[in-house]
């Protein structure tokens, strides 16, 4: 049963298909992605914990495989205390990832990985507060979010209400608190994708990122990483991953500034960012995902250099087309996910270009060329 049914789950779901897995999809709004290829779809509200566990009691599992954050974790834990069904990584991680307080604590005070300084406020007056210590710039975050909504930075003391009246309308949940954190002046940004599985702890090449307004638009792999930082990513990404346990693909976010390397985030599941491994790798993220929750080996190979670019809904409308698909198609060595969405927004993702080439550079030219090219219509 997979918790979350968008793009990424759709993937998991594929992937769980041709290993011959029977998959149930779970989302809040009907006709997500993942309802229209899994063999059975509900719409429940994923974080009211009687609706969860009266669906799991129903359906009764083997595994729980939660795909986002929005999810009510105590729910989880009651789960994997029956032990009929395990719970992927571990109720533990699902819990402790989808807040930032408890991954950051996990990770800078409990494992002393490097990170940026940071706060966590509950009012203007202690966001003010923390920012006199940190100083500025500084980014302020909801605890809880996904795809960087409510996220933004600062730069001076004008800025800071609305970016905390942002972070509190931008999150999963409405706690009423965000973490401040200290600005890194990082040379780039890369994620990790790390995988515990029967074979141990394996890495793929690292995936830089280019973000707007804290999501995502452009993906390639590999990021070109000195000996060094790529040693301490590694390192960061095998610490984090082993006090979170259990097994399968996990996103590890870092800052790399040189050869030093700053723990920022982890996601227990696939990575918006790692859409680019449907073109890159032996086998994607989804597939890697797949294999490492089954007890099944994984291999990491990369393939070839390759990059993605997000194609956006460009308008508020339901169930729209997309004209310029031939055209994108065209560009040399591309792909395209177009994700089924029934709803569209302005800035939604609706869908990717994956573009593989001989370096980098092209690749990135190639996949931005080819998303350019798909126009929503009405």
């Amino acid at each position: 049963m997979l918790l979350g049914a968008g793009e990424l789950g759709k993937e998991v779901i594929i992937a769980f298909q041709r290993l011959g897995v029977e998959v149930i999809a779970v989302d809040r709004y009907d006709n997500a992605p993942g309802h229209q290829v899994a063999h059975h779809a509900f719409t429940i509200d994923m974080s009211d914990a009687e609706q969860l566990l009266a669906l799991i009691d129903a359906q009764q599992p083997d595994y729980v495989v939660p795909e986002i954050e929005a999810i009510a974790t105590d729910a989880l834990a009651e789960v994997e205390k029956r032990g009929r069904t395990v719970v992927i990584p571990t109720a533990r991680a699902t819990q402790l990832t989808m807040n930032r307080e408890g991954i950051r604590r996990l990770a800078a005070e409990e494992l002393g990985l490097p990170t940026s300084p940071y706060a966590f406020a509950e009012s203007l007056t202690e966001v003010q507060n923390a920012l006199s210590t940190i100083g500025f710039p500084a980014v302020i975050k909801p605890v809880m979010s996904s795809s960087g909504k409510g996220q933004s930075v600062v730069r001076g003391a004008e800025e800071v209400e609305a970016a905390w009246e942002y972070a509190l309308k931008g999150g999963r949940v409405d706690l009423g608190r965000v973490i401040v954190e200290g600005f890194v002046d990082f040379d780039y940004e890369i994620t990790l994708l790390t995988i515990r599985s029967i074979q141990g702890t394996d890495f793929c090449e690292p995936i830089g990122h280019l973000q707007r307004s804290g999501d995502y638009v452009e993906s390639w792999q590999p990021q070109p990483m000195s000996d060094v930082a790529l040693a301490g990513a590694k390192d960061i990404a095998e610490r984090i991953t082993a006090a979170l346990g259990g097994r399968g693909l996990f996103g590890v976010e870092l800052f790399v500034k040189g050869d030093d390397v700053y723990f920022s985030e982890v996601s227990p599941r696939p990575h918006d960012t790692g859409l680019v491994t449907l073109r890159t790798q032996r086998f994607s993220e989804f597939e890697l995902h797949a294999r490492a929750i089954l007890g099944l080996p994984v291999d990491t190979s990369l393939i070839s250099p390759g990059a993605s670019a997000v194609i956006y809904g460009g308008v508020d409308a339901e169930g729209i087309a997309f004209d310029g698909v031939g055209d994108a198609l065209a560009v040399p060595e591309t792909d395209l996910r177009l994700f089924g969405k029934p709803e569209s927004f302005v800035r939604r993702r609706m869908g990717v270009a994956v573009s593989t080439a001989g370096d980098v550079d092209t690749a990135r030219a190639r996949a931005t060329e080819a998303a350019g090219k798909v126009r929503p219509v009405l």
